[in-house]
């Protein structure tokens, strides 16, 4: 009877330890969806880390695989909890149109949807290489192109600045090819495809990297271009674009511009699903930006392209209230769109 009594208080301390163990080592996942593209990915994999590193009781797991316009409807649909989207996106998304039109429900999944901050991804660069024998937009003529995911919103935005600036129609004029952007670099690497286009904040890796062994050539609208004519006003009524340009040399020797390059810039996000908890939200949000500093150590782009001035930069979406109440704390100015 002693060694049963024994026995039995040892399983009772054992299990009361294995509990209490479990109790202690306790973690919150949540789920992260990310486009594999040189800004949004090193600012999703950042935040993750930061927060992170300062909430010990909180783990983000990334997924780099697919396209925006999936992780959005997985998201509202709570699949995935943070996720990488777009002024345009949400609004193509609210109305049911290109990507989303095929998906009934699109407009009413889109309520389900919430801001965190904004930040400027970039600029959409269209990359050649110096020996293509493509000069202007105009010479893709016949080509094959990669503008984008085959259901991404930078397809859409391409493609649209592609036909202001030439009259060129996707895939009647040139062929834009069907592949995710990991696949498409690998391609354009291997002369396989004959012009990039990213959306990123410069200098980037992919044409960094690009430019070490070849000469490079980006591409435009001409140096006299209005930006006020119907024809660009029409291309910026998608939410999130703004005229840009960036300098002749920023890759250096092997950049064959010899002027500015005309271009969009894109904004962009990170966001998350209504249903998330307020406290968590604030908690994550608060963390983050008060380590903003480590972010700004990634990239010599980053300081200019995420910061607080531009949290609402081109803000068209409802910001999730746990994002509200730490900018409303720290005296931030809140667009009326945003509450």
């Amino acid at each position: 009877m002693i060694l049963n009594f024994v026995k039995k208080n040892f399983l009772i301390a054992v299990t009361c330890l294995v509990m209490c163990g479990a109790s202690a080592q306790a973690k919150d996942f949540y789920k992260m969806s990310s486009i594999n593209s040189p800004t949004p990915f090193a600012i999703n994999t950042t935040f993750a880390k930061i927060v992170q590193k300062y909430n010990k009781g909180v783990e983000i797991q990334i997924n780099s695989t697919g396209a925006a316009p999936r992780h959005a409807l997985d998201a509202a649909n709570g699949k995935t909890d943070l996720f990488f989207a777009a002024p345009s996106l949400m609004m193509l998304m609210s109305k049911g149109k290109a990507m989303f039109a095929k998906v009934k429900n699109a407009p009413k999944l889109a309520n389900n949807l919430r801001t965190i901050f904004h930040y400027r991804i970039g600029t959409y660069n269209f990359g050649v290489y110096g020996n293509s024998g493509i000069k202007t937009l105009h010479d893709i003529k016949g080509k094959r192109v990669f503008i984008g995911p085959p259901v991404g919103v930078q397809k859409v935005v391409s493609s649209g600045f592609i036909k202001a600036v030439t009259g060129l129609q996707m895939n009647k004029d040139y062929t834009a090819v069907k592949l995710g952007f990991g696949p498409a670099m690998q391609a354009f690497q291997d002369r396989q495809i004959d012009m990039m286009v990213t959306a990123s904040n410069h200098p980037e890796s992919f044409f960094s990297q690009v430019a070490l062994t070849n000469t490079v050539r980006f591409l435009g609208a001409a140096d006299d271009v209005d930006w006020n004519s119907p024809k660009w006003k029409k291309n910026f009524r998608i939410p999130g674009r703004t005229p840009a340009e960036f300098a002749p040399d920023v890759y250096g020797k092997n950049q064959l511009n010899t002027k500015p390059v005309k271009t969009i810039a894109a904004w962009v996000g990170l966001y998350t699903r209504t249903a998330m908890s307020e406290d968590i939200v604030y908690k994550m949000t608060k963390t983050f930006w008060k380590n903003i500093d480590q972010m700004h150590a990634v990239a010599a782009w980053a300081k200019s392209a995420i910061n607080k001035d531009l949290i609402f930069r081109e803000a068209n979406w409802k910001f999730h209230p746990g994002a509200l109440k730490y900018y409303k704390e720290i005296g931030l100015k809140i667009p009326a769109i945003a509450q």
